[in-house]
């Protein structure tokens, strides 16, 4: 949209006036939640979309921060941050907003599968009907300058599917993932987006964590801390998980209306996603297939995305997967520091959700997406033979986009496996800074002096020295430089793929820990840098910011390894 034909938001009543609910009113509400009071304990949900329910407010919500470039694409003026209705829609006390179309809000069931494994054991009645949002919470829908988004609160109180948990956030991992959301788009990697933060000082929870300056990998002592909500927005919150949910419900027939809701659910996601791509005239297998191929498509380039700037999602399971091809949950990820396939921030995140496994655990992701969609095409064998070969395609298209991307992150024509190999075991066996090795390199260096600056321990071993003398000189065969000219236009190219910025643990720490104390200024520095990640930015932020991990921060808990407790 031009932005001349942008119309600006003043006030809350011209924001609540945008409202267009097509999630609740397209779609079906849990049939049994009018018998279950406010729907605010754990119980079974059998069919039905989602459970209508409302949010529990934080008490006496302190404002933190809010996305100021969010708020400027949205149109939405910075004054809207003082206003009371504001204030009480995004610390969750919508039930006290007279002019809201929707005083309530809802939340959505999801099926759990691990690398590509269906789970009940989790769900507290063994049976995956209990397994959702159990603290995140959708209050708003609008069409805002042409474009649909859905508003939900992280940390917003207990719904059906919150398995005896409080449905509380604390600040440390709201912050995290304001600030990571914001720091995502900037990098040009599809995500949901950050709105505001709010905090309280008048309620806490206990959260497992770690003592300080421990390097146990397991939670040692609870820690009281204070709740935060965070309002993150996206085109829809659709899940893998939930188109799971809804086939594995088809699959099974486990009601008479199951193949009719996954019906309706596919058509909405399309809808909400993929409108711009599927034509609405075609038959629901036409469409079907055009789906897979789309999500294959944005869901192998998200992930070639992620590996680009040092991102590892930590927990991919299916319902931490959005349909719609974008980040999603922002638990426990981490940006690589020193350069490790195998790294996982995760304690509980294993092997298959490490650095270098995302495109594997991706695929385990769109095969359940596929399955889920199978009951659709039962009576098609053409259409299900066609779905198949889209499936079975995935690690060749995974492969052709991370080829592309490597070639790209090393200002080469074309992927070459030999100088891409040597590389990767020579960043190994140097022990790299990941995103400060790949940015010094675009800067395309006569010789290694100035990569030394992203080795973590000293050149003694001169067979190193000898083996990084040798790639340069072979990355320099492939690279097109022949004059000054040619060397800066490369340079550009590279450094528009290699970041020089990216949001390291230590640098959330320091947010978080400042914030608890009730010094916001961290976090909005945070924002402000971390939102001009490709740019040069001062010397005095350079000093800070592009530096390697302190090494007495190798190995302690809460910053080199994070638990799952948010």
């Amino acid at each position: 949209m031009n932005e001349n034909n942008k119309k600006n938001i003043e006030t809350f009543d011209e924001l609540s006036s945008l409202s267009d609910y097509s999630f609740i009113e397209n779609l079906n509400s849990d049939p049994d939640a009018k018998y279950n009071g406010d729907n605010k304990f754990p119980r079974e949900v059998f069919s039905g979309h989602y459970v209508p329910v409302s949010p529990t407010a934080i008490k006496d919500p302190i404002y933190i921060s809010h996305s100021k470039n969010f708020f400027k694409e949205l149109g939405f003026s910075e004054t809207l941050i003082n206003s009371d209705d504001f204030i009480k829609l995004f610390s969750g006390d919508m039930e006290n907003i007279s002019n809201l179309k929707q005083n309530i809000g809802w939340a959505t069931g999801y099926a759990l599968s691990i690398y590509g494994t269906e789970y009940y054991a989790q769900c507290p009645f063994q049976t995956g009907n209990g397994y959702g949002d159990g603290r995140a919470i959708s209050v708003f829908e609008a069409v805002i300058n042409g474009k649909r988004w859905e508003f939900q609160l992280k940390g917003a109180g207990r719904t059906p599917y919150c398995r005896g948990a409080d449905g509380r956030a604390v600040l440390r991992s709201s912050i995290r993932e304001f600030l990571a959301q914001e720091h995502m788009h900037s990098l040009g990697i599809a995500t949901s987006r950050s709105l505001t933060l709010f905090t309280s000082k008048k309620e806490q929870v206990t959260r497992p964590w770690f003592k300080d300056n421990s390097y146990s990998t397991e939670p040692e002592v609870m820690i009281e801390e204070d709740v935060a909500i965070t309002t993150r927005v996206a085109s829809s919150f659709l899940r893998v998980g939930q188109i799971e949910l809804f086939g594995r419900r088809a699959r099974k027939n486990e009601h008479e209306n199951a193949l009719k809701e996954l019906e309706m659910i596919v058509l909405h996601l399309i809808d909400r996603e993929y409108s711009e791509v599927i034509n609405q005239d075609l038959s629901l297998e036409e469409k079907i297939i055009l789906l897979a191929n789309e999500f294959q498509n944005r869901l192998t380039s998200l992930v070639a995305n992620w590996i680009r700037v040092g991102y590892c999602q930590g927990n991919f399971n299916s319902d931490n997967c959005a349909v719609g091809g974008f980040t999603l949950d922002y638990g426990p990820f981490g940006f690589i520091e020193m350069f490790d396939p195998k790294y996982q921030s995760w304690t509980g995140g294993g092997m298959h959700f490490s650095f270098f496994n995302q495109p594997v655990a991706a695929q385990k992701n769109f095969k359940s997406f596929c399955s889920a969609l199978k009951p659709l095409l039962s009576s098609n064998k053409e259409a299900l033979e066609e779905l198949e070969k889209i499936e079975n395609n995935f690690s060749k298209v995974m492969q052709e986009k991370m080829e592309n991307m490597w070639a790209k992150k090393l200002g080469i024509e074309k992927f070459d496996v030999e100088l891409f190999e040597n590389l990767i075991n020579l960043m190994i066996d140097t022990k790299v800074d990941y995103t400060i090795f790949f940015r010094e390199l675009s800067n395309i260096p006569d010789d290694m002096s100035s990569l030394e600056k992203s080795f973590y321990g000293n050149l003694k071993d001169e067979n190193i020295k000898l083996r990084w003398n040798s790639w340069l000189e072979n990355w320099k065969l492939q690279i097109n430089v022949n004059d000054e000219e040619s060397k800066q236009k490369l340079s550009k190219q590279m450094k528009l793929t290699n970041p020089r910025y990216t949001l390291r643990e230590w640098h959330l720490v320091w947010a978080y820990q400042e914030a608890q104390n009730g010094n916001y200024l961290p976090v909005n520095e945070l924002q402000e840098i971390m939102t001009k990640p490709y740019e040069e930015q001062t010397k005095e932020i350079e000093e800070k910011y592009y530096t390697k991990k302190p090494t007495d921060f190798f190995g302690i808990a809460g910053i080199s390894h994070v638990s799952c407790s948010s």
